[in-house]
C-alpha cells in the first residue's frame, strides 16, 4: 500500500510552509527484543546538552510547575545553573526580590525521590550537585540594571558558563527576564574583549519566553546571536498567540486539568509531585490548573530525536519558529503558533506521567520510552539521509526496541511544514521498514519523515524521530 499526503488549503505559512499538519501514517504491532542496558531510560551515548535556566520564580506558580517537570528530566541535561532572577512579572509583586529558596525547596523534594529515580537512570544528578548551581540574579530588571559593577551571582555564573570554550554549546532557557544574561554579555565584552564575546555568541543558544524584561530589541541590536528564539506573539497581536501558550491552550485541554494532575503527578507520587501547584492563571483554558508556560523553553533543548535546536523551523515540543533576522527566530504570526506546541501535548504529558511514576515505582513496574533506531542509528537527534534525485530511500527501524520488552507500533508520516511532499510505502509485512519517494523533482529537496514508535505500556509512550531525506 502506498500512502499519499492529503491535500489541504494552505491558509497560513511558516517560513513559507503550511501550518496545518498532514499526516501519513501506517501502523503495525510487533514484538520487541528485551533490552540489555541496566538503565531502562538511557538512550544512546550522545553528550547531554548544557543548560542554564533563569526563572522569575516567586510570582506565578507555574515556574514551580516547570521546575518539578525539569527535575524529573534532570538526567537528560547537564544542568549548569538555576538562576533565581527578579521574581514575578514586572509590577506583579510589591517588592523587588529573588527567591532561590523556592528552587532549593524543589531540590529538597527531588532528593527524597532520587534513589528511586536512579533505579531508572543512573544519570540523575545528586541533589547537592544541583544545589551548588542555584544562585540569585538581579532583583532589578531592564536595561538600566545592566552595566559596570552591576554583576550578580547569576550573571557571573553565566559568564563562567559562556567562557567554557572546551564544552559544547550553552543553552539558556529564560523563564523570566533576560537582565542577568544581558549583564553576562556586557561583562564578557568589557572584561574579556570583542573576540571572546564573538566566540561566546557563536556557541550560545537562547530560548526566551515573552521578553519579560522588555530588552529583547536592545539585545538583538547589540549582539550577533547565532540562535536566539523569542517565543512571543507578534506586535499588535493577541498575547495568547505566543507559541509557549500551546503548553496549556488549544488541543486536548483535559490533559491540563486538576483531575489529570492529581492522578498522574500529585497523589501518591512522592514529595516532588506533592509540591506541584494545582492553581494557576490559564484563561481561556477553563481548568486553571496546569500552565507551565516556561516549559517549552527547555523542551526546545531536550534531546528527543524530533527536534534540532539549530533548526528552529523544523519544530518540536518547544515549538516552531521563523527567522526574522540573521540568528533571531520568532513566532509565526497568528494563532497557529500555539499549535506548534499543543499538538505534542498527548506525547509530552504521557511521558511526564511515566517519569512521575518513576519517583515511586521500581523499573520492572514502570513504563519507559521505546528506543528508536533507524538505519542502525539510535542517536537522540534527527537523522540526515542522502538519496538519489527522484528516490526512493529505504528507512529501516527494525532495530528499535522496548526497554520493557513489550510490542511496538510504527507510524510514519511526512512533516510538510518543514520540507517537501513524499509518499511512504511499507516494504514487506512489517511496517518498521518503509520506502520514501519524493512527489516532486523540484524544490524543496529535503523531505522530513517523522517516525512514531508507540509502546503498549501504561501510560502509553511514544518516541519520535525525525529523518531529513535530501534528494539532491
Amino acid at each position: 500500500m502506498t500512502l499519499r499526503p492529503r491535500t489541504t488549503k494552505r491558509a497560513a505559512l511558516l517560513c513559507g510552509r503550511p501550518l496545518g499538519p498532514r499526516l501519513l501514517c501506517a501502523v503495525l504491532a510487533i514484538a520487541a527484543a528485551p533490552p540489555t542496558d541496566a538503565s531502562p531510560a538511557s538512550q544512546g551515548s550522545d553528550a547531554r546538552p548544557r543548560l542554564v535556566v533563569t526563572s522569575d520564580i516567586g510570582g506565578d506558580p507555574d515556574d514551580i510547575q516547570s521546575l518539578v517537570r525539569l527535575l524529573v528530566y534532570a538526567n537528560e541535561f547537564e544542568i549548569e545553573g538555576l538562576v533565581a532572577s527578579a521574581s514575578g512579572t514586572p509590577n506583579e509583586l510589591s517588592s523587588k526580590v529573588t527567591r532561590p529558596d523556592l528552587i532549593h525547596q524543589a531540590i529538597n523534594a527531588y532528593e527524597q525521590v532520587l534513589p528511586r529515580l536512579r533505579l531508572h537512570d543512573v544519570r540523575f544528578p545528586e541533589a547537592d550537585d544541583l544545589r551548588r548551581r542555584v544562585v540569585s540574579g538581579n532583583p532589578e530588571r531592564g536595561w538600566g540594571a545592566i552595566g559596570e559593577s552591576k554583576h550578580t551571582a547569576g550573571s557571573q555564573l553565566l559568564v563562567e558558563a559562556l567562557l567554557r570554550f572546551d564544552a559544547g554549546p550553552l543553552n539558556v532557557a529564560i523563564w523570566g527576564g533576560q537582565t542577568d544574561l544581558a549583564q553576562a554579555l556586557w561583562d564578557v565584552k568589557h572584561q574579556h574583549g570583542d573576540a571572546a564575546l564573538r566566540q561566546c555568541l557563536s556557541r550560545l543558544r537562547v530560548h526566551d519566553i515573552q521578553d519579560q524584561d522588555g530588552i529583547f530589541e536592545q539585545l538583538a541590536s547589540r549582539y550577533d546571536f547565532s540562535c536566539y528564539v523569542l517565543s512571543k506573539s507578534a506586535k499588535g497581536r493577541d498575547n495568547r498567540e505566543s507559541a509557549f501558550r500551546g503548553m496549556y491552550l488549544g488541543g486536548d485541554e483535559s490533559l491540563t486539568s486538576r483531575d489529570w494532575l492529581s492522578r498522574h503527578v500529585i497523589a501518591d507520587h512522592g514529595p516532588l509531585g506533592a509540591l506541584y501547584p494545582t492553581k494557576t492563571w490559564t484563561a481561556p483554558n477553563p481548568h486553571a490548573a496546569m500552565k507551565e508556560g516556561d516549559t517549552p523553553s527547555w523542551f526546545y533543548f531536550l534531546p528527543s530525536g524530533l527536534h534540532d535546536p539549530d533548526h528552529p523551523d523544523w519544530g518540536g515540543w518547544g515549538g516552531r519558529f521563523f527567522e526574522s533576522s540573521p540568528g533571531v527566530w520568532r513566532n509565526a504570526p497568528g494563532p497557529a503558533a500555539t499549535q506548534t506546541v499543543s499538538r505534542w501535548r498527548p506525547y509530552f504529558q504521557a511521558e511526564f506521567a511515566a517519569r512521575m511514576d518513576w519517583c515511586v515505582t521500581d523499573p520492572d513496574q514502570a513504563n519507559h520510552p521505546p528506543r528508536v533506531q533507524i538505519n542502525g542509528d539510535a542517536a537522540l537527534r534527527p537523522l540526515l539521509v542522502h538519496g538519489r534525485p527522484g528516490g526512493p530511500v529505504k528507512l529501516d527501524a527494525s532495530g528499535s526496541s522496548d526497554p520493557d520488552a513489550g510490542p511496538l507500533e510504527f507510524r510514519w508520516w511526512i512533516d510538510v511544514e518543514a520540507g517537501g511532499e513524499a509518499t511512504i510505502t511499507p516494504t514487506g509485512n512489517k511496517n518498521e521498514v518503509v520506502s520514501v519517494d519524493p512527489l516532486h523533482d523540484g524544490a524543496p529537496k529535503d523531505v522530513h519523515v517523522i517516525l512514531e514508535v508507540v509502546d503498549s505500556g501504561s501510560p502509553t509512550l511514544t518516541s519520535l524521530r525525525r529523518v531529513v531525506v535530501n534528494f539532491d
